[in-house]
């Protein structure tokens, strides 16, 4: 375990470290404002780093270097590393290895940028080696990643904000409240349209550019030849490294549409559904490929269109669909609502009163978790401060993320699964549960 040391007078914070025994303190630690510490004011900023600065990890990693002192980043490739680094005009240290990062005594959290694939092993080494982590979604390559950062937390106590931001949305906390609050009644369903996902290949390999380490990049997956369209803001599309619309956007409107439907905590009982692999043969075999035993071509490989229905208990359904339109629907025997990041619509919405206002406004601050209402930057930052869980808690975001696995395990195995939520394993089904996880390269494997 790498050990932090941190200025007394910085962060008196970081003693509540020790205090941790399972997940969240019972209670905020009481914090010196910067008013009234005057001069000291500077030193309340925290420390950051961030991991991955391709184009989302520089977005994040600079709303976080807008709140504290951005102090190192790191990037497999140095251009972006460079580029990112050049806005803190020499403060912000490059590193190539997130493990050299890390060995650093005077960060305090780390901000996660890179493609899916990466996010489990830097997240759990940050938390081992006593940093607070604010990841990017998905948070996860498969479902048995996210039950080791979900023990990685309790056991270390850590701060972990997902980066779900439309928790931080109004719009989507007042939906979630009007569905827990019963105001579209029983019989609830969910519908989310989170858009089709994109086709292209076969690609062409080439050399690897001369400040990419290729080999790192691909991290546990199975090592192949470069090709351009894997690597960067691409990989989305490659099974290997993400899972396509259905974990991309699936991990913000499912989370959206579980929330609202009370299954935070729990999930789905049953999955079916169906969708389209234009590059994946019928002769397909999901533990053979994950392993490396089975190529396919060099193209797109994850679905472009799509529908899946999960079954919870009580009746609850969420379908999760490539279109039309982009966003969450609602619905109960009341009446139903629609929820993008542009708009909440609905006759309920319409017909909302002042004093209905008022109680939504009461009900946020419940979801919120008490904690006034920011960006979802500042409640990290916040949440780091006072020891308290952030409103896109990793609890809730694993259960949530399981469903959009779920989904696209249903899809490749072209059969309805049963799933039991309580001990997150697939029920009587050994070849899914094999699924579960993925063989990792020789040399990537996470000990948690």
């Amino acid at each position: 375990m790498i050990h932090r040391q941190t200025s007394q007078t910085r962060r008196e914070f970081l003693k509540a470290a020790t205090m941790f025994t399972g997940a969240i303190a019972t209670g905020p630690i009481v914090w010196t404002s910067a008013s009234a510490r005057g001069a000291e004011a500077k030193n309340d900023r925290l420390n950051v780093a961030c991991i991955g600065v391709g184009a989302r990890g520089t977005n994040v990693g600079h709303a976080a270097g807008s709140l504290g002192n951005m102090v190192a980043c790191c990037d497999v490739d140095r251009t972006h590393a460079e580029a990112f680094a050049a806005k803190y005009e020499g403060r912000c240290a490059i590193y190539s290895d997130y493990r050299k990062l890390l060995e650093r005594k005077d960060v305090d959290a780390v901000v996660i940028g890179t493609p899916d694939h990466w996010h489990a092993a830097i997240a759990i080494a940050a938390m081992k080696s006593g940093r607070d982590v604010y990841c990017e979604k998905p948070l996860t390559l498969t479902i048995d990643e996210g039950k080791l950062i979900c023990e990685v937390v309790k056991k270390t106590g850590r701060i972990f904000q997902v980066g779900t931001q439309q928790r931080s949305d109004n719009k989507f906390l007042s939906a979630v409240a009007l569905v827990r609050g019963g105001r579209l009644g029983k019989n609830l369903t969910a519908t989310c349209s989170i858009g089709a996902g994109p086709t292209g290949g076969p690609f062409k390999s080439s050399a690897t550019p001369s400040t990419l380490d290729w080999d790192f990049w691909l991290g546990q997956a199975p090592k192949v030849d470069y090709v351009t369209e894997r690597c960067h803001g691409e990989f989305r599309w490659w099974l290997e490294y993400s899972g396509g619309k259905m974990t991309d956007w699936g991990a913000h409107h499912v989370d959206i549409a579980q929330w609202g439907l009370g299954f935070e905590n729990s999930g789905p009982i049953e999955i079916e559904g169906a969708g389209n692999f234009p590059n994946i043969p019928n002769d397909f075999d999901p533990a053979a490929f994950f392993s490396g035993r089975q190529k396919l071509v060099n193209s797109y490989n994850t679905a472009t269109t799509f529908s899946v229905r999960l079954a919870f208990a009580n009746d609850a359904l969420i379908t999760v669909r490539d279109g039309p339109d982009n966003g969450i629907w609602f619905k109960g025997e009341l009446g139903q609502v629609f929820v993008n990041r542009g708009k909440l619509s609905g006759q309920i919405i319409d017909e909302l009163t002042d004093e209905d206002q008022q109680w939504l406004k009461g009900e946020r601050t419940k979801l919120y978790k008490g904690m006034p209402q920011r960006g979802h930057m500042e409640n990290f930052f916040a949440c780091v401060k006072e020891r308290r869980e952030p409103v896109s808690d990793v609890f809730s975001h694993h259960r949530h993320l399981t469903s959009c696995h779920l989904s696209n395990l249903a899809m490749l195995l072209k059969r309805k699964l049963r799933w039991d939520p309580k001990n997150e394993v697939f029920i009587g089904d050994s070849q899914a549960n094999a699924l579960l996880s993925r063989p990792r390269r020789k040399g990537f494997e996470i000990f948690a």
